[in-house]
């Protein structure tokens, strides 16, 4: 197993073996930006590169990711964006192409007023934990942590543009969830900087699962079964999970 060696102004350090992926790298650029990972040649003539993880790690910047994104708003929206609704929560992961993980959260609670949670869809009230009558929050629940954040929702798009584009290059990103185009039409309002970082399209779970539904019903039947636990890294996960189901069982190698 050949290893990598990761030049220091001080010194080498060993670094984790590298590993074969489907699509290289361009291990070009990982040798000739400063701090990045030396590759050996016979490793590099072998289609061996780096893990993506360990790219970003090195200071570069990937040229293209999958942006996992999930959003719990105060509803669904009006037709065609949030109308009155808004944010509540946003967490972001990020993996390579073949849902290897890069880097994980920012995961952020946004604050709003009273007004704003009693505003809120009685879905939304029960599951949240807001009890609008008595201006009650549910102690550790999001409703709670919604009174108790101090994070604004420019403040908001602004930590989630500089973690996107600490790794992965500008357009390079592409948007994916569950049914994501909801939580689009959300960021496309009150986190315009981070949108515009990313590529047009997008990676939607749930078309997946609809097609897998339809056309491999067996396979369907194995897919993992999803909490409903309703709190964005959590949902993240299960989107990634369910995916990562979905590229063994239905998609050949």
């Amino acid at each position: 197993t050949f290893h990598e060696l990761r030049v220091f102004s001080q010194g080498m350090r060993l670094a984790p073996p590298c590993f074969r992926l489907q699509r290289t790298l361009p291990v070009a650029v990982a040798v000739l930006l400063p701090g990045a990972w030396w590759v050996p040649r016979s490793c590099a003539g072998r289609g061996l590169v780096p893990s993506a993880r360990t790219f970003a790690m090195s200071g570069a910047r990937l040229p293209e990711a999958l942006v996992w994104v999930d959003c719990e708003m105060t509803g669904l929206g009006a037709e065609g964006g949030p109308g009155p609704d808004t944010l509540l929560e946003v967490a972001v992961l990020i993996t390579d192409d073949h849902l290897q993980l890069v880097a994980e959260g920012p995961d952020v609670v946004v604050h709003h007023s009273d007004e704003v949670l009693d505003g809120m869809n009685d879905w939304c009230k029960r599951q949240f934990g807001w009890d609008d009558q008595q201006k009650i929050a549910r102690p550790g629940l999001l409703a709670d942590q919604v009174r108790r954040s101090k994070v604004t929702l420019e403040e908001l798009d602004q930590m989630l543009y500089e973690f996107v584009t600490r790794y992965v290059e500008e357009k390079g990103g592409i948007l994916a969830g569950n049914t994501v185009h909801m939580d689009k039409r959300f960021l496309d309002k009150f986190c315009p900087k981070f949108v515009n970082c990313l590529h047009y399209r997008i990676v939607d779970v749930s078309t997946v699962k609809e097609l897998c539904r339809r056309w491999y019903p067996e396979q369907f039947s194995r897919a993992p079964k999803k909490k409903d636990l309703h709190r964005a890294m959590d949902d993240i996960r299960e989107s990634l999970k369910e995916l990562a189901f979905y590229k063994e069982a239905i998609f050949p190698k």
